[in-house]
């Protein structure tokens, strides 16, 4: 469903709901060069689990020739989001989704909201902040909503191999002390689960802060 709060709400209560995250404010300039190089150059892109928004506009702001669309299922960061769609009132970011990989038919929503298929899904910094479903439902979605040779890109730490760099593993810890069900996810897991949904690894590119940015490509033959 479509969900923009920012018609309700006055400009001080939009201030008020604001967020604001210094880790985004961080990577959006080398998350900007990879999706530069590795979307569409033109077309919709669905972003997954978009948070405070500020890379939404941040995106949208520097790849003008792509609709970005933005998501999220927490209340509260769709109030976020919608503070700075509503403030930077940018002709390519669409209205705010309110969408969830674990909802079975999150992918018929989207689909209807959008009016369209997106070329593109990003998600960023969700799989490890979220149980494992999240993650399967993430591919079994993009299965319905991506076309053949459509990309699904991810952001964030992983481990590769079964090695976790230190301070990750710090991290990884630190996420299970909050709720057992999240953790930093092994890439192999992770590839196992796509190819299971019709998407083929293309590439993995070391990010700073030991992320990592993978990219999939929706296999030939796929509807």
């Amino acid at each position: 469903m479509i969900d923009n709060p920012s018609r309700a709400l006055s400009d001080d209560k939009l201030e008020k709901v604001r967020r604001v995250s210094p880790s985004a404010v961080r990577n959006r300039d080398p998350l900007l060069k990879v999706l530069r190089a590795e979307l569409p150059p033109s077309g919709l892109v669905l972003e997954m689990a978009s948070g405070t928004g500020e890379h939404a506009v941040f995106m949208a702001q520097n790849l003008p020739d792509i609709e970005w669309a933005p998501s999220d299922p927490d209340q509260g960061a769709r109030a976020s989001t919608s503070h700075w769609i509503a403030k930077h009132n940018l002709p390519n970011l669409r209205s705010l989704l309110d969408l969830a990989t674990t909802d079975a038919d999150w992918a018929g929503a989207a689909l209807a909201a959008l009016g369209q298929a997106p070329q593109a899904l990003v998600c960023i910094n969700m799989i490890h902040i979220a149980p494992w479903p999240a993650c399967e439902g993430l591919f079994a979605g993009a299965e319905e909503v991506l076309g053949e040779g459509g990309i699904l890109f991810l952001y964030g730490p992983f481990a590769e191999g079964g090695v976790l760099a230190p301070s990750n593993e710090a991290f990884d810890q630190w996420l299970k002390d909050q709720d057992s069900n999240w953790g930093v996810r092994a890439i192999e897991d992770v590839c196992t689960v796509a190819a299971g949904h019709g998407f083929d690894l293309l590439k993995t590119i070391p990010m700073p802060a030991n992320n990592t940015s993978v990219v999939f490509i929706r296999e030939a033959g796929a509807q």
